[in-house]
């Protein structure tokens, strides 16, 4: 792949797109595009707030969304009601883009009931599996604990990480769906990444955007555990 063919953009909500919306202010919500330069194809991932505002971001660097990849289905990240606040997502961005919203095939019904979007449009993958964008290759990776379905994407050295893991922390697990037992080995899985993957989160919880693997080992606390005895210890009520 050329040095200049995958299009990556990270977008924090309140800040550039959402900007006159408090909710999208407090939750800081990173919202990525991923594409290729040469087909001018991008995907979203996790779209919500102001999804227009979104799609005229990408389409002012002359791309066209052909997809979105939803990490999982908390409102936040794919639209829906939350604590009493109706958050816009993937059911008002198909009004604009006639796309397929990739899940994980475990989440699908959660983001069925959160959203309205049917299966007509949800295409439900497995562990593994790779969306392709132009010539650029996304593979998915399936990490329950947060969520039944969460799932993280890969790409060129890239790990977008949904709210599994954070620079500081990982995802909540004691929601509708969470398994802390199942976040610790989702989170073992994601540490065995190289050292220079390039980690991209969910919300901007700490002062980074982004961070590598290696940092992160070294410095989250959410790796401190040795086993997953001491994990549930330390964890299994969070």
């Amino acid at each position: 792949m050329a040095d200049d063919q995958l299009y990556f953009r990270q977008l924090l909500s309140g800040r550039d797109f959402a900007t006159q919306d408090p909710v999208a202010q407090q939750m800081v919500n990173f919202v990525y595009a991923i594409g290729d330069r040469t087909s001018r194809e991008c995907v979203l991932v996790d779209p919500a707030y102001a999804v227009g505002e979104l799609v005229d971001i990408v389409e002012t660097d002359g791309m066209r969304v052909t997809g979105v990849l939803a990490t999982h289905y908390h409102p936040d990240h794919v639209g829906g009601s939350m604590m009493g606040y109706k958050i816009e997502g993937i059911a008002a961005l198909l009004d604009r883009c006639d796309c397929a919203i990739h899940v994980q095939r475990d989440e699908a019904p959660w983001v069925t009931r959160t959203t309205g979007v049917g299966d007509g449009q949800l295409v439900e993958h497995d562990a593994g599996d790779v969306v392709k964008v132009g010539d650029i290759d996304i593979t998915l990776l399936h990490t329950p604990g947060h969520t039944p379905g969460s799932q993280c994407f890969h790409v060129d050295g890239r790990l977008v990480s949904g709210d599994t893991l954070f620079l500081d922390g990982c995802g909540r697990t004691d929601l509708p769906g969470s398994d802390p037992a199942k976040m610790y080995e989702s989170l073992t899985t994601l540490a065995q990444l190289p050292d220079d993957t390039i980690v991209y989160p969910g919300h901007r919880y700490s002062v980074p955007s982004s961070g590598t693997m290696s940092a992160i080992r070294e410095s989250n606390y959410v790796f401190k555990p040795r086993n997953a005895d001491m994990w549930m210890q330390m964890f299994g009520g969070q």
